[in-house]
């Protein structure tokens, strides 16, 4: 198999993008849908796999380049797996996370004002690997952890601050980037292809 030595990144989400660019090997040319001035496309479907696999085909298809996607979220038992695939929409237009996050608090407060205790979630990532050629391969990865009472530290994206993962007493926002980069969804969802890379 011949190793892949150029790929786009299908996100126009910068933090997504950096975390996607440090899983891959150094050598390997990345590119991004934001410097060809190319939108994403509409997560229409029901699963991680599913939106993944929408955003690969489709920037794979405009650019005739190899595209890997990202779709990814947290999922929180006591929400019923909310925000799950609606993660980013959280954030509204502007993609405020800190609106989302407070929305969260909300929501959890809202079914049980003493939540803490009961607050289990995962972050969930799906890798999809689109060539032009029409096959695809998929790379899933689940982190187990709960929710922070507070929003905790300033590195990552999205709802890191929020997240505690399991066996952890920091949150994703307080971790080094390279400890949460080791133990994360998406480098779980990155080393099931991983070979096609390296």
């Amino acid at each position: 198999m011949r190793k892949i030595d150029k790929i786009l990144i299908g996100t126009n989400n910068i933090g997504k993008y950096e975390e996607i660019c440090n899983l891959l090997p150094k050598k390997v040319k990345k590119y991004s849908p934001k410097e060809m001035k190319i939108l994403a496309p509409a997560e229409t479907g029901n699963s991680f796999e599913e939106n993944s696999l929408i955003k690969a085909s489709y920037f794979c298809k405009k650019t005739n380049l190899i595209c890997l996607s990202d779709d990814s979220g947290l999922e929180i038992d006591i929400l019923k797996g909310a925000p799950g695939i609606y993660s980013s929409r959280w954030s509204g237009e502007k993609n405020n996370f800190d609106l989302a996050m407070d929305k969260i608090f909300n929501e959890m407060n809202k079914i049980n004002k003493n939540w803490e205790n009961i607050s289990a979630a995962r972050f969930v990532c799906c890798l999809t690997l689109f060539f032009p050629n029409g096959k695809s391969y998929l790379g899933k990865g689940i982190v187990s952890g709960k929710i922070s009472s507070q929003k905790k530290g300033i590195n990552g994206f999205g709802y890191d601050p929020i997240f505690i993962p399991s066996g952890h007493e920091k949150t994703f926002g307080e971790m080094k980037p390279h400890l949460k980069m080791l133990i994360d969804h998406r480098y779980k969802a990155y080393l099931q292809i991983k070979n096609f890379f390296d």
